[in-house]
């Protein structure tokens, strides 16, 4: 029987739901609060709370209750894709439990702790790689299931759905950058103007040459290069995804490509701030667009900007007594990653009509609106909405701003939660045979050669030509 609709259209309506709920702060409600939030933690016995502080309740509690109302909504949608439900609510509470716990044991201070946080925690080291390392350990752990125990993949495989949770989370997502980028208008009119301009220049580049290199020297058919040109180039996993829905790619390439960018956004953390100390302590806005403009994830990338605002400020006041005000540095980080995600719904139209109408059009056949609308990605939609409204109501009512960030927060403990589950069960499906056969070395190889070789430095010429003589107000 044919299902009531697609993944594409249940994205859309799981992701605008939970939004929808988070705006009932907006009226004085608390419809999300008693979600469980995961703080970066050294006592595990401190790390989960409600994510309002207008519920008492205990950690446990509210993890319990997040589990549960996942699993009701989940299991609606799973029946409108006529999927056995049974199997599929095993599966979910599998995938659920792996995923969160993944995510706790990434937020352990030792291994996400970042430099500027570890006096608060009383350590003397850490891995520096936020939670984000709970993306990380999702997917070592998914590996570990799909490649030694296929029994227990099998048995999951009804509700390992990964492009289902990461669309999801895009959608989420929408509102996040929405409010983000309403806070920043804050930011002076040239350095947002400098920011766009940026990216623009950046993006044209990065994803030609890209799908130039794949194409050319590496021998990758188009379904490889799009997608991996994207997640490259723009904000990895969101844009993998979207840019292999628009040109109907199949499941595997967006995975393969999105399991990638994590590991490589990690790198990318420990290494590119403390080259900003050390070589552009001078140019501090540089630095921060730099980041933005580097580092593949939007969590990765504001960290890296977050890192990098604090190591340069607390360098400069060492050594020549100015105190820049914390957050303009890390400002810039966020206005230029909120621009290139933005971007992500463009680029999917335009790929979408570019593969209907040149690369796999109808024989005999104009390309159709109809059929740039089938190819085209419906969680963008959402995605676009979500932005929309929040940038909107940040726009013309700026009272509202502090209600609006509240509802985010609620809504991203969400976002966070399908992000992991993501990369868990990119892991339970990717099969080290197959990726092999498929070509996950030369797509590894392609990354390294494009991200080490000219985008970080095009990134950095781009950023400094933007940004250079630009310093941040001063304490």
């Amino acid at each position: 029987m044919k299902p009531r609709l697609n993944e594409d259209w249940l994205a859309v309506c799981l992701g605008l739901f939970l939004f929808a709920l988070s705006l009932a702060t907006f009226f004085g409600g608390d419809a999300l609060g008693w979600a469980v939030s995961t703080s970066v933690w050294t006592s595990p016995w401190k790390a989960l709370a409600p994510a309002s502080k207008g519920y008492s309740l205990s950690g446990p509690v509210s993890l319990l209750l997040t589990y549960l109302f996942l699993l009701v909504v989940t299991t609606i949608g799973a029946r409108a894709l006529r999927l056995n439900l049974a199997r599929f609510m095993m599966g979910f509470t599998a995938i659920f439990c792996a995923s969160y716990f993944s995510w706790f044991l990434g937020s352990w201070a030792y291994i996400a702790a970042t430099p500027d946080k570890r006096a608060a925690f009383h350590i003397g080291w850490s891995m520096n790689l936020t939670n984000e390392a709970g993306y990380i350990v999702a997917l070592l752990v998914g590996l570990f299931i799909g490649n030694f125990f296929p029994g227990a993949a099998a048995w999951m495989k009804e509700a390992v759905r990964p492009e289902l949770y990461i669309k999801t989370a895009i959608i989420i997502l929408g509102g996040f950058l929405g409010i983000t980028a309403a806070e920043q208008l804050g930011l002076a009119t040239s350095v947002m103007f400098s920011g766009l301009c940026a990216i623009i220049v950046a993006y044209l580049i990065y994803w030609a040459v890209v799908y130039y290199i794949a194409r050319r020297y590496f021998k990758f058919s188009r379904e490889w290069a799009a997608p991996l040109a994207s997640g490259i180039s723009i904000c990895g996993v969101s844009a993998a995804i979207a840019t292999g829905s628009a040109i109907r790619a199949r499941p595997v390439v967006p995975v393969m490509v999105s399991s990638l960018v994590v590991v490589f956004a990690v790198m990318e953390i420990l290494l590119l701030p403390f080259m900003a100390q050390t070589f552009l302590s001078h140019q501090p806005m540089v630095a921060g667009a730099w980041m933005g403009l580097a580092v593949k994830t939007d969590g990765a990338a504001v960290t890296s900007g977050a890192v990098t605002d604090a190591l340069i400020r607390a360098k400069v006041f060492a050594e020549t007594g100015i105190q820049y005000k914390p957050g303009w540095i890390m400002g810039v980080s966020t206005t230029v990653k909120v621009f290139i995600d933005v971007f992500i719904g463009i680029w999917a139209f335009i790929l979408a009509w570019v593969w209907a109408a040149k690369i796999d059009p109808k024989r005999g056949e104009k390309v159709r609106a109809i059929e740039i609308w089938q190819r085209f990605p419906k969680f963008i939609l959402g995605y676009v909405a979500t932005f929309a409204v929040i940038l909107a109501v940040g726009l013309l009512a700026p009272a509202l701003v502090p209600k609006a960030k509240a509802a985010m927060a609620q809504a991203n403990v969400f976002r966070a939660i399908f992000f992991v589950m993501t990369f868990f069960t990119i892991g339970v499906v990717s099969d080290f045979r197959r990726l092999w056969q498929e070509g996950i070395g030369r797509l590894a190889l392609v990354y390294v050669l494009c991200l080490f070789g000219f985008i970080i430095w095009i990134g950095l010429a781009i950023s400094w030509v933007f940004f250079h003589g630009v310093k941040p107000p001063v304490l």
